[in-house]
């Protein structure tokens, strides 16, 4: 009989590890759950050490955005269709075209018969399913509704992809324009500054601050360009340790959530999938310490994390979630409203995916904001930049002329 590794919670709260023998995951689960156990990560004994091992290969099968989506889509339809998940795996990988799902699906269902979780099985599948899609997978599997979860990051792919195209299209205006702009700067400091200052130098005449602030930046870029290039590339190499690890990842985490224009993108796609995960989680009866155990996993956001490991903190200690959410500050008013009106009725599930619903409409119109406002924002960037060169060397040559004697 085979030997499950798991973790699990327990009734009060506090976690538990062990190892159970049964004859099928399903008997394993059924079993904890006898014991007041709520399970988290279940695997076969030796699985685990197989998962660590076997990412290398994983890369293989790399998928592109497209492709990740296509994949979720299938599979969702097949489950939704009755389909038991290895015969939906086998479906996938029998498919027409020679691309890499084929390879994705049949490297999964061999690690599912191999004893692996979906989640895991994916994980080592490809390296193109991040942690937080398969983090909402692993949710999904403590409450037995893998297909609503799939269904909702198809609806998250989709809208990141529109996202995506959205933003692209908006940028090849401005990018063309600040191209060419970049383009005539270079060629205006690199070939006619420098005729045009000494043409003002022999004038003996002294030029107002803003044309010499112009012809020294000139002359220093010139000189030393590689050093300038050298200070960018390890400022750029610098940030990207600071920020890949410890506070340094906590600090940029947050400071993300705060920038003008792109924070309050992030915060709402936040909002939107905390309330409808945690609405999916309890729908299927799994427990409130339990979601949320599951949902701070598969948040990408360390920041974010903290926030929610408080939140989880302060309902182990018996507070409500309402009031367990208003006293980390973080999250809006409206939904801690929305919270408490569930709390009351007795259906936090249905209040939280009327929320989530609710949420899903204004990341839309945030959407549309942030790519209404990307094209002006560049366009002013670039205006901006090309009327101040220009008002410094017509200012000089102006000032130039006045001064020469009449004749």
């Amino acid at each position: 009989m085979p030997v499950f590794v798991y973790q699990a919670l327990q009734a009060g709260g506090g976690k538990a590890s062990g190892e159970i023998e049964a004859t099928s995951r399903q008997d394993a689960f059924a079993r904890l759950r006898q014991q007041n156990l709520q399970p988290f990560s279940l695997a076969i004994k030796g699985a685990q050490q197989q998962t660590g091992t076997a990412g290398v290969v994983a890369g293989e099968n790399v998928l592109t955005r497209p492709q990740v989506l296509l994949f979720t889509e299938e599979l969702c339809e097949l489950l939704e269709a009755g389909l038991k998940l290895d015969r939906a795996l086998q479906v996938i990988e029998q498919r027409q075209d020679k691309s890499a799902l084929r390879g994705v699906a049949a490297s999964a269902r061999q690690s599912l018969r191999e004893g692996m979780t979906f989640s895991a099985a994916l994980k080592k599948a490809s390296p193109s399913f991040s942690e937080l899609y398969c983090n909402m997978v692993k949710a999904g599997e403590a409450s037995g509704t893998v297909p609503k979860i799939l269904k909702r990051q198809v609806e998250f792919l989709t809208m990141m992809g529109d996202l995506q195209r959205r933003v692209t299209s908006a940028l090849i205006y401005p990018s063309v324009i600040f191209s060419a702009g970049i383009g005539l700067l270079i060629i205006f400091m690199t070939f006619l500054l420098p005729q045009l200052t000494a043409l003002l130098g022999k004038t003996g005449q002294t030029l107002p601050l803003a044309t010499r602030a112009l012809i020294g930046t000139s002359e220093f870029f010139g000189s030393y360009w590689w050093v300038i290039l050298i200070a960018a590339g390890a400022a750029i190499l610098g940030f990207r340790h600071f920020t890949s690890r410890g506070e340094g990842r906590a600090w940029w985490d947050r400071v993300k959530l705060q920038l003008p224009v792109f924070g309050p993108l992030l915060r709402m796609r936040f909002y939107a999938q905390f309330t409808q995960t945690l609405s999916t989680l309890l729908n299927n009866d799994v427990s409130l310490m339990q979601a949320m155990q599951l949902i701070r996993n598969a948040t990408p956001n360390v920041y974010l994390q903290g926030l929610l490991e408080r939140v989880a903190d302060h309902v182990q200690d018996g507070a409500q979630l309402s009031r367990a959410v208003e006293r980390v500050k973080f999250f809006p008013p409206t939904m801690i409203d929305i919270i408490q009106v569930g709390e009351t009725t007795g259906d936090l599930g249905a209040a939280l995916e009327r929320c989530a619903k609710n949420y899903d409409k204004q990341l839309s119109v945030v959407i549309e904001r942030v790519t209404a406002l990307i094209q002006p924002m560049v366009i002013l960037m670039v205006a901006l930049f090309v009327g101040l060169v220009a008002y410094s060397m017509i200012t000089g040559i102006l000032q130039t002329v006045s001064g020469l004697p009449k004749r």
